[in-house]
């Protein structure tokens, strides 16, 4: 039985990593811009809607999926199984877009979260924040350079950035759960 080709878009093989870099580049800093923006440039809401408050839990649990079938697809992938990797690699990319839009919502009206733990503990949350910050936005270009180079057919460069990718992701996912943790536990 012949192995299924991976997914692939014709249109995407007659784009130049060039132009492919110079996109991938400005869209994930318009992102990160705007972003920043969103959570930063304003503060709370003077009426919060109910139905907010269960969006960060959503969140940690978008986060959970993302990194448990990023856990799955490296698994597929290490067996050679290219249908199981790419299913559970779309999985994980769908949980992490739902993600972003659900904390882009949560945070353009709650605005930024205050942490009331004190002593050992918050250097602790304030190092896994930061480099869950800092790495999510080194994640978002990572990730669109591994989805191009596998999409477009370019699967040796597609190897090498995803080896860079992979922990990548999987730290700001499982990060992102644990930081939901510790403000729910201190916050």
């Amino acid at each position: 039985m012949a192995t299924p080709a991976p997914l692939q878009i014709s249109r995407l093989k007659q784009t130049s990593p060039q132009v492919a870099t110079s996109a991938i580049l400005g869209v994930s800093a318009a992102l990160l811009v705007a972003l920043m923006g969103i959570i930063y440039g304003h503060g709370r809401a003077e009426r919060i809607p109910a139905w907010l408050a269960y969006l960060p839990a959503m969140n940690a649990a978008l986060n959970a999926l993302s990194a448990t079938s990023l856990v799955l697809a490296y698994l597929a992938i290490r067996r050679r199984d290219i249908p199981a990797h790419t299913a559970r690699i779309l999985i994980s990319l769908g949980a992490s877009a739902l993600f972003l839009v659900s904390y882009i919502v949560y945070h353009s009206v709650h605005g930024d979260t205050k942490f009331g733990g004190v002593g050992i503990i918050r250097p602790i949350y304030f190092f896994i924040l930061i480099t869950h910050v800092v790495l999510s936005g080194v994640a978002l270009p990572l990730v669109m350079f591994s989805l191009f180079f596998s999409l477009s057919g370019r699967f040796s460069r597609h190897r090498q950035i995803a080896r860079i990718t992979f922990p990548i992701w999987l730290y700001v996912s499982v990060t992102g759960v644990a930081v939901f943790g510790l403000l729910r536990a201190f916050g």
